[in-house]
């Protein structure tokens, strides 16, 4: 609240719309909650709300995304632990339903939660480059590499790749950046930001393989793993 007074005293007017954003995301943990009836552990729900608040105030807002350069790496990495979570849940949640009851191994629910964080990824890697091709607003950020290989310096069209291994000068209609490295756009953030999610899931789809041999782990992952509320028993013909 204090940062969107800030952001309407001072007519930035997009950051504005980032903390009614951010208002919404911290209450659609417990319109879930009601709506799917499910129960969302303490643990869970604070590493969302922190997660929320660290992305959208602290990373867009306050700009830490530029300023340090491991920020969005650590947001992306947690990113997948939260979706591996929420993938392992939501066979609970088809199990409630008698009509999609099943069960799986702990071998192929640890799977399940897996693919579905890195669907999720996947998902917002598209939405980024979307916006970027769209909009022009830099989601995959630049990096600066040293060497490269393209085919396109073929001038043989031999689909040989060619190897750069010394960049003096990166130029843009014809003025220098100063860069001795060639620009890449969005590539290796990309593939950065899919790996990090990667190991985010596989921390969370282990420790749910692991659920089953170990009370340890079972109390572990229970703390971040959403809990079907049990229905209220109906009665019938006099008896519970």
């Amino acid at each position: 609240l204090a940062v969107m007074i800030r952001a309407a005293m001072q007519g930035y007017w997009e950051n504005l719309f980032i903390c009614l954003l951010v208002l919404f995301l911290f209450q659609l943990p417990s319109v879930l909650e009601k709506r799917l009836r499910i129960s969302l552990p303490s643990g869970l729900q604070i590493i969302i709300l922190v997660h929320i608040f660290a992305c959208e105030i602290l990373g867009e807002i306050a700009c830490y995304y530029v300023r340090y350069p491991y920020w969005d790496t650590v947001m992306h990495t947690v990113w997948g632990f939260l979706c591996a979570a929420i993938g392992y849940a939501l066979v609970e949640l088809l199990n409630r339903e008698d009509a999609a009851h099943f069960h799986l191994s702990p071998v192929f629910l640890a799977v399940v939660a897996f693919c579905f964080s890195m669907t999720i990824g996947v998902l917002w890697e598209l939405f980024e480059f979307a916006m970027d091709r769209l909009f022009l607003l830099d989601m995959q950020k630049d990096s600066v590499i040293t060497y490269f290989a393209s085919t396109l310096l073929d001038a043989t069209r031999s689909n040989i790749p060619i190897r750069v291994q010394s960049i003096k000068d990166v130029a843009v209609n014809g003025e220098s950046l100063g860069l001795t490295g060639y620009l890449d756009i969005g590539l290796l953030d990309t593939m950065e930001d899919l790996i990090v999610n990667m190991i985010g899931a596989l921390v969370f789809s282990t420790l749910g393989l692991l659920r089953s041999k170990s009370e340890k782990a079972r109390r572990i992952a229970e703390t971040f793993i959403p809990q079907v509320t049990a229905p209220v028993s109906e009665e019938t013909d006099g008896h519970t």
